[in-house]
């Protein structure tokens, strides 16, 4: 809608309307609008105990070389593990798998307890049951604000599971329903993740 269509109560903003004084837990509100996967980033400690947390922020960055970024707090115990191991494996988890997330969101000493995992080629968790994983060697690390944005470069992918994704939406999870519809590929070829038919991909 723009300025000059009349709104449902015949009003007619001039702008949208928005606020520029707002606090953290308003921009995490905002945020919130915005449907995200989840994934549980996981790695070994130098005496070789798994660990790893759940993670919203994640996404898939480059093709050619193969890359991705997540971006963990500062504060997070667990990074400081990735970050000395210099490895980590992203497992995107399905929607079967929200107790997995529930495990791994918590502030708890032992996350993997009653969680089976095995371990990648490279040995780090690949916990059972979701949907694929990656396993990734730590390319960058840059700032971002209270959190870290790291880049990770592919190394192994996990086969992928024929299931549907756990999905973090407005603080609460969900799931999807297939078949899905697809747009036509004119809409989606800046979608990094698309898997049409062209071959730019």
């Amino acid at each position: 809608m723009n300025a000059a269509t009349p709104g449902a109560d015949g009003f007619h903003p001039a702008t949208p309307f928005g606020s520029s004084d707002f606090d953290s837990r308003q921009f995490r509100t905002a945020m919130g609008q915005f449907c995200t996967g989840v994934t549980v980033i996981t790695t070994l400690d130098a005496d070789g105990r798994p660990a790893g947390f759940a993670c919203q922020s994640f996404a898939a960055l480059s093709l050619d070389p193969p890359l991705v970024l997540f971006c963990p707090q500062k504060t997070s115990r667990t990074w400081a593990v990735i970050e000395q191991r210099g490895a980590f494996c992203v497992n995107v988890l399905a929607h079967r798998q929200q107790d997995v997330s529930a495990s791994f969101g918590a502030p708890r000493e032992d996350k993997f307890a009653g969680v089976a995992w095995d371990p990648s080629p490279s040995g780090l968790p690949v916990i059972r049951h979701s949907l694929t994983w990656v396993d990734c060697t730590i390319e960058n690390v840059t700032d971002g604000g209270d959190h870290h944005i790291v880049i990770g470069r592919a190394q192994t992918l996990g086969d992928v599971l024929q299931d549907k994704p756990l999905l973090f939406y407005r603080g609460g999870y969900l799931s999807t329903e297939h078949p899905r519809v697809t747009p036509a590929q004119a809409e989606l070829e800046n979608f990094l993740t698309w898997t049409g038919g062209d071959t730019w991909l």
